[in-house]
């Protein structure tokens, strides 16, 4: 019973730091990286796709994408797609590849970058707070039903508080990383 908690509590913690890794990747640090148009959708024939299933992106440089569409039809939605998004690109296109190039981070937008990251590693560590408070719920749940013993119970707490520290200290090397490459010029 304790080990089928700690085991949904650890499944549970390492979705919640790949959703952080997820969410990391959209904020753009100075160097050029196909995942950051992940999120990025293109109107398909009436409907919204990701852009990964209508182009080829690829890194040409450490500043600048490249965009194959797999229909050169594509290439005026993709542009404006790219245009569109949160991410402040402007495409230029060039025969049948669009390029995207990145201009370089300001200073006062790094520090803001910065302040996101850490707002979002802010919630990545509440995440994980609130699953250990739903595994020592369920931990104190079978305690009073008397599914497991007090030893047990005691036991398994302190192993999921150790969980717990673990993936908060994952969650800090994450942080310090993407600080470390925002600010890298």
């Amino acid at each position: 019973m304790t080990d089928d908690i700690q085991r949904r509590t650890s499944e549970r913690m390492t979705k919640s730091i790949e959703a952080l890794k997820q969410e990391l990747t959209r904020i753009r640090t100075g160097r050029a990286h196909p995942s950051l148009l992940d999120h990025v959708t293109v109107n398909y024939y009436g409907n919204d796709v990701p852009l990964s299933q209508v182009a080829n992106v690829t890194v040409e440089d450490s500043r600048t994408l490249a965009i194959t569409p797999w229909e050169r039809s594509m290439i005026g939605a993709i542009e404006k797609a790219i245009m569109t998004s949160d991410l402040g690109l402007n495409p230029a296109t060039n025969g049948p590849v669009i390029r995207v190039p990145l201009p370089a981070l300001t200073e006062q937008r790094r520090k803001d970058l910065v302040k996101v990251v850490r707002a979002e590693a802010e919630n990545g560590r509440v995440a994980i707070r609130n699953i250990r408070r739903d595994a020592n719920t369920e931990l104190k749940n079978a305690l009073k039903d008397k599914l497991i013993s007090e030893d047990e119970g005691k036991k398994s707490e302190d192993q999921i508080q150790k969980l717990t520290d673990q993936y908060v200290k994952e969650v800090e090397a994450i942080l310090e990383q993407k600080e470390k490459d925002l600010l890298a010029i």
